[in-house]
């Protein structure tokens, strides 16, 4: 399998997940993009094409903290971003997984997300 052909099934996929979801000014969309080494959540709202709240682990407060696992990680990516979304009243959202399976770091993303207050 190269590398062009997993690119292109991962689209595929995404495009098929946002054929179904989409978010609005009641439950926005929370999207996930995972890369080889880093893992990034927006809550955005698809009507007005805003992204509302992100996070990333390239952002200061869970790069100072260095974990090494990627899981790790991406758990502190979910409870930040649901700490933020909870800052700015919003309590429910979509969630669209990118066109990536629902295991590993995503899953674990998401599940942090659902304990730090958000609904989907």
């Amino acid at each position: 399998m190269t590398k062009s052909y997993t690119r292109e099934a991962r689209a595929g996929r995404h495009k098929r997940v946002r054929q179904k979801v989409s978010g609005d000014g009641n439950q926005p969309r929370l999207c996930v993009f995972r890369s080889l080494n880093h893992i990034y959540a927006q809550v955005i709202d698809d009507t007005r094409g805003q992204t509302l709240v992100a996070a990333s682990t390239l952002d200061a407060e869970i790069k100072k903290e260095t974990k090494k696992n990627k899981t790790s990680q991406a758990e502190q990516v979910g409870v930040l971003l649901a700490k933020r979304s909870a800052a700015k009243k919003i309590s429910q959202v979509a969630f669209d997984r990118g066109g990536f399976k629902y295991q590993g770091r995503v899953k674990a993303l998401a599940e942090a997300a659902r304990k730090g207050g958000l609904k989907f």
